[in-house]
């Protein structure tokens, strides 16, 4: 009676272990199945998921006898390479993606100032007394047909930039900016102050009455 009740015992922790086994393998099959944006979208939960299910799989081997237990850890090695294999794939889509996606703040510079005219660093060495009336009305233009979209960050972005125009222009000043030249920037820079500070004031109340909401 008494080896009839261990394999009794033994045959109902094996059946416990192929079911947790199964759950495993059943799982990460489905994910092979799945949508690949939805699982790069919910990739943290389904992480979650798969080390709840392989630790629960795992310790249910914990009773079994070596030569059932060693068949049963060949599988859960299986699925788990499985999953890593699938791991791996999300994450250099991942990588892909995020290196593919454009960077905000450079698309607010080429905006403002043409494709590739301004960089993270900032550099306004390409203007010269030639084009430094050209990049202000360029500058002033943009901004004022793009106001309306403007987030407060994008405004923070906008005052470095005019900021670092401002210094440059300094700098060709004294390679002999033009009279005309210099007062037309004057008139621009009349205008853009006070629209800047007021539009800047309507993004920060605008973004904090979305917050309330």
């Amino acid at each position: 009676m008494v080896l009839i009740g261990m394999v009794s015992c033994q045959n109902k922790e094996k059946e416990a272990a192929d079911k947790r086994i199964s759950e495993l393998e059943s799982y990460v099959d489905s994910l092979k199945m799945a949508d690949t944006d939805e699982m790069m979208a919910n990739w943290d939960q389904i992480a979650t998921d798969f080390d709840r299910k392989n630790a629960d799989a795992n310790e249910s081997l914990v009773a079994l006898d070596e030569a059932t237990k060693t068949a049963s850890q060949e599988k859960i090695n299986a699925t788990v390479a499985k999953y890593d294999e699938l791991k791996l794939s999300m994450e250099t889509k991942k990588a892909v993606t995020i290196s593919a996606k454009p960077n905000p703040s450079q698309l607010l510079r080429d905006r403002l100032f043409g494709a590739g005219k301004i960089g993270d660093d900032m550099s306004f060495a390409w203007v010269n007394k030639d084009n430094i009336l050209k990049t202000y009305e360029t500058f002033f233009q943009s901004y004022k047909d793009n106001k309306e979209d403007f987030s407060r960050e994008d405004y923070d972005e906008i005052k470095l930039m005019y900021e670092a125009l401002d210094s440059r222009k300094n700098t060709v000043e004294k390679e002999g900016l033009t009279s005309d030249d210099n007062s037309s920037i004057a008139s621009i820079k009349l205008k853009f102050g006070p629209m800047f500070k007021l539009n800047r004031m309507g993004a920060k109340s605008r973004e904090t009455a979305e917050a309330k909401e």
